[in-house]
C-alpha cells in the first residue's frame, strides 16, 4: 500500500462515523466514541415521538408519552435537548432542557406546570429517575465516552464487548457496564450494569433498529432494574433528522414557552 492510498482510508474512517465498515485494531476508546457517535448524534438534529410503558416490580403499569427535540452544537461534542410530554394529564406539558458538555457537568432543568417551576437538576441527581420510569436523566443525552475507562474485553467479526469503569466511582452507582456494540453501525445492542461484588443491577437492550433517513436507529428498547425488579419499555417513532433546528429553541424561555413548531411529531 502505497501512502496516498494508506491517507484516504484514515480520511475515509474519520468521516465515516455511521459507516458499516469494520477495521482492525481499533482502540477501546475508539469503540465508545463511535458508539456513542451511533446512538447519539445521527444528523446535526434530530426529533422523535417517545411513548413509555413503565412497570414497576410488582407488575403496575403507567405510561408517558413525550416529543424529544435534539440539536448538536459540535460534532461529537456539546448538544442541546429539549423533551416536551404530551402524556397522561399530570405530566402533560412538563418540558426537560440538556445542555450537554462532555467536558463539564451538564446543565439540566425541569419546569413542572402545576407549581409553575422551573428546577435546576443537579450534577448528582443525573442517575436518578427520569419522571417515574427506569430511564436515568443521564440517558436522555448520554453518558460521554470519556467519563469512563473502556477495555475490549471480547472481539467478533460483528461485535465488540467494550467493559468500561467509571472515572469517579463515587459519582454513579455501578463499578462498570459491559456493552455489546455491532461493528456494522456502531449501536449499542445492550448494556449491562454491574456492582462491586460483580452482580447485575440494570441492563439496557435495543430490542429494534431500523434505518430512517439512512441513519441506524433504536427504535424500541427495553430498560430494567435487575436489582429492585421492573422495567421500561420505550417506542420511538415519527423520527426525523436534518430539521434545521435553531439552537436558540434550547433556552430557558423554552421551559414555560416551547416551540410548538419544532415539537410537532406525528
Amino acid at each position: 500500500m502505497n501512502p496516498h492510498e494508506f491517507l484516504s482510508i484514515g480520511l475515509a474512517f474519520a468521516l465515516s462515523l455511521g459507516s458499516a465498515t469494520a477495521f482492525a485494531k481499533t482502540s477501546a476508546q475508539d469503540v465508545a466514541n463511535r458508539a456513542s457517535a451511533a446512538q447519539y448524534y445521527a444528523g446535526a438534529d434530530g426529533r422523535a415521538l417517545v411513548r413509555m410503558q413503565i412497570v414497576d416490580a410488582q407488575g403496575r403499569k403507567m405510561s408517558r408519552q413525550l416529543v424529544v427535540l435534539r440539536k448538536d452544537v459540535t460534532e461529537g461534542g456539546e448538544q442541546r435537548f429539549l423533551v416536551r410530554f404530551e402524556k397522561p394529564a399530570d405530566v402533560r406539558n412538563t418540558v426537560f432542557l440538556v445542555h450537554k458538555k462532555p467536558s463539564a457537568d451538564d446543565d439540566r432543568w425541569l419546569y413542572l406546570p402545576a407549581l409553575d417551576l422551573v428546577k435546576r437538576i443537579a450534577a448528582s441527581d443525573e442517575r436518578t429517575s427520569f419522571v417515574g420510569s427506569h430511564l436515568y436523566y443521564e440517558d436522555i443525552s448520554g453518558r460521554a465516552p470519556t467519563e469512563d475507562t473502556h477495555t475490549i474485553a471480547e472481539e467478533t467479526d460483528t461485535h465488540w464487548v467494550l467493559e468500561s469503569t467509571p472515572k469517579k466511582k463515587d459519582d454513579v452507582e455501578f463499578a462498570k457496564y459491559r456493552a455489546r456494540i455491532r461493528k456494522k453501525d456502531g449501536l449499542p445492542e445492550s448494556i449491562e450494569y454491574f456492582d462491586a461484588k460483580g452482580t447485575a443491577i440494570r441492563e439496557i437492550v435495543a430490542v429494534r433498529v431500523e434505518t430512517v433517513a439512512g441513519q441506524p436507529t433504536i427504535t424500541r428498547m427495553k430498560v430494567s432494574d435487575l436489582k429492585a425488579g421492573g422495567y421500561t419499555l420505550v417506542a420511538f417513532s415519527s423520527v426525523a433528522y436534518d430539521l434545521g433546528v435553531p439552537e436558540d429553541v434550547f433556552v430557558e424561555r423554552s421551559l414555560r414557552n416551547p416551540p410548538a413548531q419544532w415539537l410537532r411529531a406525528r
